[in-house]
């Protein structure tokens, strides 16, 4: 595996909005800078993600200083500030209780009029102690930010090639061959084998050391059209047919950082263990 290398590197300001695609981002105990730092929730505080809403693809936020940048068909731009940490709620984010403030009216407003119903804009304020890593995979004191599961999500090119041709054999071809961002990564690996990043412990991006911490159970999301919000079968049905690996449907691995730093699209990918 000795050309393995960083092909992309994917930041979400905001949960289930689309993303943005930087050629460097700072790596932070929690995940990469400004990833995932705002969530969504419904009237009753639980968060809301492409799951329930899928119209959430073709909506964009940015990273701006101070705060963040909303954009959606059929509404203007709204800057949204990092909101003063006067006090905190209380949100469910798949079950877990975590801490968080509120945005401004104005932000409420935008999100509720995007998709239809009440909906209210959260910022995590303090990600170093706010979420700790669900405690079955993690060591002591990690934390992550309003991600999944893990500060860091790893998908990799040839695994994904692999799985398109696995969609096409199987005579479903009609919805592939599916793009990466319907895995919706944080970090694109080139130069492995298919699967490889299966059986991968420890690695390090550029100077940057990461633990893999489990595989990633995939959901409805990864139906999802990111380009259309519209929702198919693909991958779960091939997924299920072929990657079921002790009950879930695994495509791409999580990761947490194991030391601070700086990873740039084109740094090496070494495995360490």
């Amino acid at each position: 595996m000795g050309n393995a290398e960083l092909l992309s590197i994917h930041v979400h300001p905001v949960k289930a909005f689309r993303g943005l695609a930087p050629r460097e981002a700072v790596v932070e105990p929690w995940g990469l800078a400004g990833d995932r730092r705002w969530v969504l929730i419904d009237d009753g505080g639980r968060v809301v993600t492409q799951r329930q809403q899928p119209r959430l693809a073709l909506a964009a936020a940015e990273l701006v200083p101070g705060g963040v940048r909303l954009c959606g068909p059929g509404l203007d731009p709204l800057i949204v500030p990092v909101p003063e940490a006067a006090g905190t709620i209380t949100l469910d984010i798949f079950g877990n209780k975590v801490e968080g403030v509120l945005a401004g009216r104005s932000a409420h407003a935008w999100c509720s009029a995007y998709l239809g119903v009440p909906t209210r804009l959260v910022h995590m304020d303090d990600p170093a102690t706010r979420r700790p890593v669900d405690p079955e995979y993690a060591l002591p004191g990690e934390t992550v930010s309003f991600a999944d599961a893990c500060p860091l999500l790893l998908t990799s090119a040839a695994s994904l090639g692999a799985l398109n041709s696995l969609i096409a054999e199987d005579g479903l071809a009609e919805e592939g061959p599916l793009p990466m961002n319907r895995f919706r990564p944080n970090v694109v690996v080139g130069g492995t084998a298919p699967w490889a990043e299966d059986h991968w412990r420890r690695i390090a991006v550029g100077e940057v050391e990461f633990r893999v911490a489990k595989m990633c159970g995939r959901c409805v999301v990864t139906t999802t059209d990111q380009d259309t919000a519209e929702r198919g079968r693909e991958p779960l049905r091939t997924l299920g047919r072929h990657r079921r690996i002790r009950g879930s449907l695994v495509f791409g691995q999580h990761l947490v950082p194991r030391s601070p730093g700086t990873i740039r699209v084109g740094d090496p990918v070494r495995v360490l263990e």
